[in-house]
């Protein structure tokens, strides 16, 4: 009986021992956050990133990328404000066109290279078009002269609106090809004056 008395009395030493050292333990482990504290937060910290980007994705959706494109028709003026033998480029950093007029006519050319699609640069001082990436030039006509283009450069579609402006359409799109003068494959880019 002694030994099953002093079996209890340590036991019950033993199991208040550990109770004080637990209490000590969770006091101690308490701080200002337990691992477990922290852990659970930077879990919903990062379920809530999660489930606001999902909702700004999903209201992104909402308001689709649009291409806003320069209108195809331009009105560019009476045939008076151009003058004659001059290269107007008021429309080239904008619209890619060049206005030129001639004793023939006006016509608008595309300021696009027929070789890569850079935009040339009109020089005054040597009446000719230059593409500044790889050497092409051509004449005001837009005739080539020099390679690597292949072929004359385009023209657009000119005319006379209802209220006597100029109207290019750059949906009529008149592709020239290699060998022959522009004026003579397609006479109709050229609006007599």
């Amino acid at each position: 009986m002694a030994y099953v008395l002093l079996k209890q009395t340590l036991a019950g030493k033993i199991s208040a021992h550990v109770r004080t050292e637990r209490k000590m333990t969770v006091n101690r482990r308490r701080g200002i956050w337990s691992r477990r504290d922290f852990l659970t937060r930077v879990g919903w910290a990062g379920f809530g990133f999660f489930s606001l980007a999902a909702l700004l994705g999903f209201i992104r959706s909402a308001f689709p990328r649009v291409l806003f494109q320069p209108p195809s028709i331009l009105k560019v003026g009476l045939p008076s404000d151009y003058a004659l033998g001059e290269v107007s480029e008021k429309y080239k950093q904008d619209y890619r066109v060049w206005i030129i007029r001639e004793d023939e006519g006006i016509y608008a050319l595309f300021a696009k290279c027929t070789h890569l699609g850079c935009t040339p640069r009109w020089l005054a001082t040597e009446d000719k078009f230059k593409c500044p990436c790889h050497g092409s030039r051509f004449y005001k006509s837009g005739m080539n002269f020099e390679v690597p283009a292949p072929r004359p450069l385009d023209r657009f579609q000119i005319f006379r609106g209802e209220d006597g402006q100029l109207v290019i359409d750059k949906s009529k799109l008149f592709r020239m090809e290699p060998g022959a003068e522009p004026d003579e494959q397609h006479p109709e880019s050229v609006l007599k004056v």
